[in-house]
């Protein structure tokens, strides 16, 4: 399978030698998701980072009444894992669930202190994603707490305008934290006014 989108997004933070990615490349597996399958379930240690080489995916909570709640996604060229699970090697409280059908690109947990040893950048490589994630989380619960439904609406829209092409609206309205009743009014408002 082509590993290019994979190493070209890691020679976008730090440069790895052909040998480094040698080694790094022996390390990753790839995988192949339908539409609705799981790639973490809630309840089970996550033991992986994963690269979306094609596809979206959605991290969900299963709540009592049967419905989910969406609490993020990530599409194409972006990382997917639960880093509180992993980090503490505590069950997860989410599942990561397949929207589309996904290729994905894993490293193991249990890999990692190899390579980070082997090839020292890449340990700098996992704390930017680290943190990128947590400046993520940080902002989203920023904007729950300060935009509007409409001005979360708006974000987004401009962060992943296709978006609604690719993600059921009952799953947007959760991750924006409104009624899909709410969403679809609110599209309608501002597709008036265009």
């Amino acid at each position: 399978m082509d590993t290019e989108k994979i190493k070209s997004y890691i020679e976008t933070i730090i440069s790895l030698s052909d040998e480094e990615w040698e080694i790094l490349s022996t390390h990753i597996e790839y995988k192949i998701l339908k539409k609705n399958e799981y790639l973490l379930y809630e309840g089970v240690i996550c033991n992986f980072i994963a690269f979306i080489n094609k596809g979206v995916l959605i991290y969900c909570k299963e709540l009592e009444n049967g419905n989910d709640m969406t609490t993020d996604m990530a599409f194409e060229g972006e990382w997917v894992t639960d880093n509180y699970s992993r980090l503490k090697r505590l069950p997860s409280h989410l599942n990561i669930k397949a929207i589309e059908d996904c290729e994905l690109w894993i490293i193991k947990e249990k890999d990692l202190p190899y390579l980070y040893q082997r090839i020292p950048s890449l340990e700098r490589f996992g704390r930017i994603l680290t943190e990128q994630a947590f400046i993520k989380m940080t902002q989203m619960s920023i904007d729950l707490q300060t935009l509007s439904a409409k001005e979360r609406y708006l974000k987004l829209f401009r962060n992943y305008p296709e978006i609604f092409q690719r993600i059921p609206l009952h799953y947007i309205a959760n991750y924006l934290g409104i009624a899909p009743k709410s969403l679809s009014r609110i599209r309608n408002t501002i597709f008036k006014k265009e």
